[in-house]
């Protein structure tokens, strides 16, 4: 039976959904995978950082966040950054889930690194280090004989990356196309539904998909980040958000979606990339989706992506309705993984 202690770096909604997950499966992560853990680290941004390297209380620290009182109520480690978080909380996996930085992936690479250095194993479902950091990071992993995983980084929870990396090897992806983005899709479903296109980004705001400032989803940038992730690793070919071909989704009206309706098509925010040679072209744009495509039928915050193989031809993975819940599966299944 093999112990690990565990520290979340990060502690949003991602993260105490982890944590609550955890907590459930515990006794199936021990009966069915021999597997045993101890929270020793939690570090916010808003709420300070608690370490006791004997074991914390996850409910406790719930229940502190909970009524917005400070983690270091419980501590008495001092910690002055996150980086001397991850130092002392002496953990064997680190859950990496601070904010994604589209155009350089920091701080996050350096809390990655720092914890790889030091022989722990992270899962993350942090996008920035992927797209800006991947092969550096994967070669230091292998140094050290740890694992750097990161299934929820695109489609939350899915087995995206791990399909390719165990369920299909010996196969080469040739090119993609789905919907990546939930926010949008969700907007373009509203206006199909009477919306104008400002009441369907409050809709969204409302609910809880969408930040006060909705550019990052509207205009295209976490369907690019998206789109670069899968490139970089699943394809070999390292790609930055910047080099995807980018148009969001403000000048789609109501008129053209009712159009598009009465023709019997749908507008969907498309991702897709597809090998050329020894580059990529990567795309996210706005595009007319007829009934007869898989994507057709996929609407409201549902995500699918279509790949094309050179050993099975089309394949298709479709996620109904994420949340953080499958985001924090997502990393639950990379800890397995790392673990094993």
């Amino acid at each position: 039976m093999a112990h690990y202690k565990l520290a979340f770096l990060g502690f949003g909604n991602v993260g105490r959904a982890l944590a609550n997950l955890m907590m459930r499966k515990e006794k199936e992560l021990k009966e069915k995978h021999d597997i045993t853990f101890s929270v020793t680290g939690i570090a916010t941004g808003r709420h300070g950082s608690l370490i006791n390297p004997n074991g914390v209380d996850p409910f406790g620290a719930l229940e502190l966040l909970r009524s917005s009182r400070s983690l270091s109520l419980l501590t008495r480690v001092p910690v002055n950054s996150s980086l001397d978080f991850i130092r002392k909380c002496e953990a064997d996996v680190l859950f990496e889930n601070t904010s994604v930085d589209h155009e350089t992936g920091q701080p996050a690479i350096d809390h990655i690194k720092t914890a790889l250095g030091l022989g722990m194993h992270v899962c993350t479902a942090n996008k920035g280090p992927i797209v800006h950091a991947y092969q550096e990071l994967q070669d230091l992993a292998r140094e050290k004989g740890v694992k750097f995983l990161h299934e929820s980084t695109v489609m939350d929870g899915a087995p995206i990356f791990s399909l390719f990396r165990e369920a299909i090897p010996a196969s080469n992806l040739l090119s993609f196309k789905g919907i990546l983005n939930s926010t949008t899709n969700l907007i373009l479903t509203r206006m199909e539904k009477g919306d104008s296109f400002d009441e369907a980004v409050r809709h969204c705001q409302d609910v809880g998909i969408a930040e006060t400032d909705p550019s990052g989803d509207v205009d295209g940038w976490d369907a690019a980040i998206k789109v670069a992730a899968l490139t970089t690793v699943l394809m070999g070919i390292p790609l930055k958000p910047q080099d995807v071909d980018r148009e969001g989704v403000r000048a789609i009206t109501p008129e053209m979606v009712a159009d598009a309706k009465k023709d019997g098509n749908r507008y969907k925010l498309i991702c897709s990339a597809e090998r050329d040679g020894d580059s990529v072209k990567a795309r996210v744009a706005p595009e007319l989706i007829p009934s007869t495509s898989p994507i057709f039928s996929v609407e409201g915050t549902s995500s699918i992506v279509e790949f094309k193989t050179d050993v099975l031809g089309d394949l298709s993975i479709v996620e109904k309705d994420p949340g953080p819940h499958t985001t924090a599966y997502g990393l639950l299944a990379d800890f397995v993984n790392a673990v094993k």
